[in-house]
């Protein structure tokens, strides 16, 4: 994705940016004012669970998360502005909300009633749907970069269906040339002064429509150039019940090899208890987390006897650390079991364990682990691996187990989301563990990711204020300075 402007062409007149070195401050609206009325919901679909959050929740954290963008307006569907304050600022604490309106009757009046809202007239003003939770944070910085060069900026990605023009008895009138076609998405940006002027013209037109506010300067600033950011085909908007049903596929595939890369001085003094802590990743996540100044309580079933499918030692190991630091902040499970051959041939004794270290475990953590997180507002990571995609001959039982961990990460999320604790799920690709080792023998190592390059992931995760999100952590990484924080590259 090409995410930087051309040079802006000559003759463009007044609506290419001054030369100046001061930076304008960016204002995001999120757009949330439909009541969901083609859902068939009794809720507004901006707050329909998808992946352990709402959608409006998932959309104004990636504005929130913009180093770039100073300020949030969120429009709301009237009659639902409680219920959006409790999300976002009682449960989250967004510090860049600066109101939260009730929307107007169409997207237009919306748009300019977000507008006025706006004290700083020279601002720049992104528009994004509340139902598009699934923008890469990348096109937003596109965006804006964007508006150092150009006036108006819109986000599209080709078609890779033929459009087709018919008229009013169905019949087609026109076949337009695909090259030259755009499916069109949010963010749509701007510059304050285009956008307001644009509205200014369009109010006074009595035939006035508009379904976008690209359209809206295209048709009442002609002389101002819009700019095209290359869209993202996940960048889907929820409008129609199976959109739900994809956007939750989407989250749950999507591939975060490029992670947050924010500070992980939170984790300082922070209580985190590992399940499965004597080799591998586990290992590498005491060692990786004791660095970054972390109070780690490994636990393992060779090294302090913590059989992690068993209730009783699992209350004993957060017990134990509970009361001899005062709480629990984090939990993680890495704990894993591997059989390879066919599912005729495994015994009902290996068939049980595996089941039992692979998921009942899980099931267990998550119980006994719940109490202490929701009084420390803390996160629960699971270990999922990338087989959970689709089932792998041979090891059947690992597959299918795995495949659980990621619903029961998302399950959990939505479940737990009332009580402040985030939950996750790691997916790392084919890792050189002592596991894998002894299932498949001695491999070629540049084919296999290093257990600490899946720590540091999992530590930038740990770090984050992401939840219900399956992070997939893969080859190709980059080591530029043998460090033992190794975070895959994108």
């Amino acid at each position: 994705m090409d995410l930087q402007p051309p040079s802006f062409p000559p003759g463009t007149g007044d609506a290419r940016r001054p030369e100046d070195k001061s930076r304008r401050r960016n204002a995001a609206v999120i757009l949330a004012g439909g009541v969901g009325a083609r859902m068939g919901l009794d809720i507004p679909k901006q707050f329909v669970p998808i992946a352990g959050r709402t959608s409006l929740e998932h959309t104004v954290e990636l504005f929130q998360s913009c180093e770039l963008v100073d300020q949030i307006i969120v429009m709301m569907a009237p009659g639902y502005i409680p219920k959006a304050s409790e999300l976002l600022l009682e449960k989250h604490g967004h510090g860049k909300i600066t109101a939260i309106l009730p929307g107007g009757a169409d997207r237009s009046e919306t748009s300019r009633l977000a507008l006025d809202a706006i004290t700083d007239k020279d601002a720049n003003v992104i528009f994004h749907d509340a139902v598009r939770p699934l923008l890469d944070p990348d096109i937003i910085g596109a965006c804006i970069r964007a508006l150092d060069v150009y006036g108006a900026v819109d986000t599209a990605i080709p078609s890779a269906d033929t459009i087709i023009e018919v008229d009013e008895d169905n019949f087609i009138r026109a076949v337009p040339p695909r090259a030259k076609l755009r499916r069109g998405q949010t963010p749509q940006a701007f510059r304050m002064p285009v956008i307001a002027n644009a509205y200014e013209r369009a109010v006074q037109d009595p035939d006035f429509t508009a379904t976008d506010d690209c359209s809206v300067v295209l048709k009442y600033c002609p002389d101002v150039p819009i700019f095209v950011v290359d869209g993202d085909d996940a960048n889907i908007k929820i409008t129609q019940p199976i959109d739900i049903h994809i956007a939750d596929k989407l989250f749950q595939l999507k591939h975060k090899t490029a992670l947050p890369g924010g500070s992980t001085e939170g984790l300082r003094s922070k209580v985190v208890v590992v399940f499965g802590a004597s080799s591998g990743i586990g290992l590498e996540l005491v060692q990786q987390l004791e660095a970054e100044g972390a109070v780690v309580v490994g636990q393992s079933r060779t090294g302090s006897g913590t059989f992690v499918e068993d209730r009783h030692c699992v209350v004993q190991a957060l017990a134990d650390a509970a009361a001899r630091y005062g709480r629990v902040d984090h939990v993680i499970l890495t704990a894993g079991v591997l059989s390879v051959g066919p599912l005729a041939q495994l015994t009902d004794e290996q068939l049980h364990h595996d089941v039992d270290v692979n998921l009942t475990a899980a099931f267990i953590v998550a119980q006994e682990s719940q109490r202490y997180l929701a009084e420390s507002k803390g996160s629960l990571t699971l270990f999922a691996s990338s087989s959970y995609t689709r089932g792998r001959a041979n090891y059947t039982v690992y597959s299918a187990t795995k495949a659980a961990i990621v619903n029961l990460t998302q399950a959990l999320a939505d479940e737990w989301s009332a009580d402040g604790i985030r939950v996750n799920c790691i997916s790392p690709s084919r890792t050189a563990t002592p596991m894998r080792t002894r299932a498949f023998g001695e491999e070629d190592e540049g084919s296999l990711l290093p257990a600490a390059a899946v720590a540091g992931a999992s530590i930038q995760v740990l770090a984050s204020a992401m939840t219900g999100q399956v992070v997939d952590v893969r080859l190709p990484y980059t080591d530029p300075s043998n460090d033992s924080h190794l975070v895959p590259s994108p």
